[in-house]
């Protein structure tokens, strides 16, 4: 029986981003890495539920050559330690690639899904940039918005706007198990 998932994106989401000039950048080393307040206790939360906690996270610095995939990697793995994440789906691409998985395009949510068994339309995709919500509504997912007030497109329509991840998880478990 397929079973629901929160498909979260990484940096605005679970960790700090680093901020420059009004835009979000990923941390560059572990060291950098900080988990944002809330964010275990609200993952903890959703585990508790029967959530599959799935990390979905574009990250074209590897394409740019600015960022090396071990160093992505051992950010993920940390973060999947910490926060008790199923698995870390990354986008290793640029815009430019002409990939099926850079969001907003819903190929990582799709293909997560397809890989353990997990049933969409009462799964949530929740992120902080545009990307992600047209992301989780092309995959079929509820979406939520986390409002970091950024310098940039705001999302259409996402079904659910908040400040913190955890002001959403009522709204996440409630989803995950709506019956329709």
């Amino acid at each position: 029986m397929s079973r629901p998932a929160a498909f979260l994106d990484r940096d605005g989401v679970l960790n700090r981003p680093i901020i420059r000039s009004g835009r979000p950048y990923p941390p560059e080393s572990v060291a950098e890495l900080s988990v944002l307040p809330g964010v275990v206790d609200a993952c903890r939360e959703m585990c508790a539920a029967g959530l599959t906690l799935v990390c979905v996270t574009n990250q074209p610095d590897i394409a740019r050559g600015t960022q090396d995939r071990a160093t992505v990697s051992a950010i993920n793995d940390r973060l999947r330690e910490l926060l008790a994440l199923h698995e870390v789906v990354i986008c290793p691409h640029d815009d430019e690639d002409g990939c099926l998985c850079r969001k907003p395009l819903p190929g990582m949510i799709l293909d997560a899904a397809r890989r353990h068994d997990l049933d969409v339309s009462h799964s949530v995709t929740v992120g902080d940039r545009w990307r992600d919500v047209e992301a989780g509504r092309a995959a079929g997912t509820w979406t939520v918005f986390i409002d970091r007030g950024y310098d940039e497109r705001p999302p259409v329509h996402p079904d659910l706007t908040v400040k913190e991840l955890e002001e959403a998880i009522p709204w996440i478990i409630d989803k995950a198990h709506s019956l329709s």
